[in-house]
């Protein structure tokens, strides 16, 4: 028996990867977040098998349900929107199953913020202009930051930022990236990334705000920062230049 957590994507059904499809549709028992991830999904749930909306439980309610699968011998596909490598409560749940002695393993997906990128057809690195991501949130109705990942040390470097579960505060999160970006810094939300109702914002640090307010956007959005969301003149790539490809003649 193994506990496969599983990146569901970023909300689109056929965002998920061949091998997460073919784990849902050979586990007996599913556990999902409802709220996010697409019930499509489910509809490779093999026929009879148990499906478990975890969007209320606990951690130890979850823990149950796997330990009950465990005892049965039965695989478990645990969903995760996005990629679980980041912002999934992932860590906790395999520090708990290691402490049980169940096995388990990960299977990659498509994060929230590379379906952004995508939507917004922009690569997050841009040659000249900017070459780090920044990935991180607020901590509003969260755990709290470690010391130093605030954004106002985290915007330091003026690198691409890339912000998760922080739309409900964009006043707040504006308040404090603007001493480092500046008011003019190109930023771009995206709600509900792949999906039928996607709702893409472009603008400034200067009047997103607003914007995101009269949308109505309250969660599940990302917000990139950064001047590679509007860069035209830059230089090509050396990836591709004469230059490199003559040194491999």
């Amino acid at each position: 028996m193994t506990v496969h957590f599983i990146g569901a994507g970023p909300g689109a059904a056929d965002l998920i990867t061949v091998r997460g499809r073919d784990i849902i549709a050979s586990s007996p028992v599913c556990l999902y977040a409802g709220a996010l991830v697409p019930a499509e999904v489910l509809t490779w749930c093999p026929a009879g098998a148990r499906l478990v909306d975890t969007a209320s439980l606990t951690l130890d309610e979850i823990l149950a349900e796997i330990v009950t699968a465990h005892s049965a011998g039965h695989d478990v596909a645990r969903l995760h929107s996005g990629d679980p490598s980041v912002f999934s409560a992932m860590a906790e749940q395999m520090r708990r199953l290691e402490a049980l002695g169940i096995p388990y393993d990960v299977t990659p997906g498509v994060p929230a913020f590379a379906a952004a990128a995508a939507s917004l057809k922009r690569e997050l690195t841009v040659p000249g202009v900017g070459q780090t991501v920044v990935l991180t949130r607020t901590s509003q109705r969260a755990t709290p930051m470690p010391p130093g990942e605030d954004l106002g040390t985290l915007g330091a470097s003026r690198s691409t930022m890339v912000l998760h579960l922080a739309v409900q505060r964009i006043a707040s999160v504006v308040e404090e990236l603007i001493p480092n970006y500046g008011a003019d810094c190109p930023v771009a939300v995206v709600a509900y990334a792949s999906r039928a109702d996607e709702v893409i914002l472009r603008g400034t640090l200067a009047d997103i705000a607003s914007q995101v307010n009269a949308a109505g956007i309250k969660r599940t959005a990302v917000i990139v920062v950064g001047k590679v969301l509007t860069a035209h003149d830059f230089p090509d790539s050396h990836l591709y230049s004469a230059d490199r490809c003559r040194a491999h003649d």
